[in-house]
């Protein structure tokens, strides 16, 4: 006999099923703005010292992050589909059930998905800008050949596959700071700035002999290495974005979907709302758990009202739109904390109806 899932069960097993999709529509983006790199062109600006215009000839912009903006969509309708199907039956004055659907084309749900794809969007790419400029500029102030400073930012072809990996691309400016900061430990020879290196948790551990032998011989990691490490690294940067944009915008698509379900349902007349209430469910009290979300667990609030953490923040749900700071600080600026990255999915608004 088939278990019948919990409200819970149904809300994690949605993010079960679309952080890989908004994982996979993100990096899929990324990949199709190196496929298309025209790096003629982009080292040609560079020879003349035009930064600018080799930013532009990247190619970054809204339409290339169309995948995501269509897996943020589709996360959303599921979301408000799963939460009309999990209301409570609801009945006419002669006890006939009212038929409750989401509108995934209504105002205020259309209104709400526009705006929130196109803040995120907007905040990757005015990132990316930051990122490449500051690399570009680096790059040439210190003398380098234009074409290893634009293989920098696009990535190198790998002769296997034939796609290009490594590169900044993609990667918060923070990031793109840890793989400066890498490349300098490697090349500098200096044995304490190689041993800081063996402390990265996202490097590749394949190359860790290189650096064990690097600091053995006092010398400097070979430049070819480096660049290999370096790239395997930005790798493993631009992954770990995917799984933080995936979490954090399945948690934000779902959520925001609940909530205009129910208030779908209450603009048709299918229910009051003074009779709903919606109540602050945390999930597992775990090491990865917020503090102040598992705080919350029970608290219960009418439909119009917000949830008050204990510090004083106002919320409709985990991740909603009160909560950019921590939202765009983990999606777009990139922290890499497991505290935030898996935190934020500790939390659901649950909405019930008391009549």
């Amino acid at each position: 006999m088939l278990k019948r899932l919990s409200p819970r069960e149904r809300f994690d097993a949605l993010i079960a099923d679309f952080e890989p999709v908004l994982r996979a529509a993100f990096l899929a983006s990324i990949a199709d703005i190196k496929s298309n790199v025209q790096l003629r062109l982009i080292v040609e600006r560079l020879e003349r010292n035009d930064i600018a215009g080799a930013i532009e000839a990247l190619g970054i912009d809204r339409v290339a992050f169309n995948p995501l903006d269509e897996a943020i969509r589709q996360s959303f309708n599921a979301g408000g589909v799963a939460a009309v199907t999990g209301l409570p039956t609801l009945r006419d004055p002669e006890g006939h059930r009212i038929m409750v659907r989401f509108d995934i084309r209504n105002p205020g749900a259309e209104n709400w998905l526009r705006n929130h794809s196109t803040e995120l969007v907007s905040n990757i790419i005015a990132d990316q800008r930051i990122v490449i400029r500051t690399v570009l500029t680096a790059g040439m102030e210190a003398g380098r050949n234009p074409r290893n400073v634009a293989l920098d930012v696009v990535g190198r072809i790998d002769r296997a596959t034939g796609t290009r990996n490594g590169g900044i691309l993609g990667i918060t400016s923070k990031q793109a700071e840890y793989v400066a900061s890498m490349r300098e430990r490697l090349l500098s020879g200096d044995t304490a700035e190689l041993r800081k290196v063996l402390g990265m948790t996202r490097r590749d551990k394949r190359f860790d002999r290189t650096i064990i032998k690097a600091i053995n011989e006092g010398k400097p990691v070979p430049a070819d290495m480096v660049t290999r490490m370096t790239g395997r690294y930005s790798d493993s940067l631009l992954a770990l974005r995917g799984e933080t944009i995936a979490r954090t915008e399945a948690m934000a698509a779902l959520g925001e979907s609940k909530k205009q379900a129910v208030l779908q349902s209450i603009e048709n007349g299918n229910v009051s709302v003074s009779a709903v209430t919606k109540r602050w469910r945390s999930g597992p009290n775990t090491k990865s758990a917020r503090d102040q979300h598992q705080a919350m667990n029970g608290q219960e609030v009418k439909f119009e009202a917000k949830f008050v953490a204990p510090d004083g923040t106002l919320l409709d749900y985990p991740c909603d739109q009160l909560e950019q700071s921590i939202r765009l600080t983990a999606a777009v600026i990139g922290i890499s904390g497991s505290t935030i990255l898996k935190g934020l999915s500790d939390g659901e608004a649950v909405f019930f109806s008391r009549h």
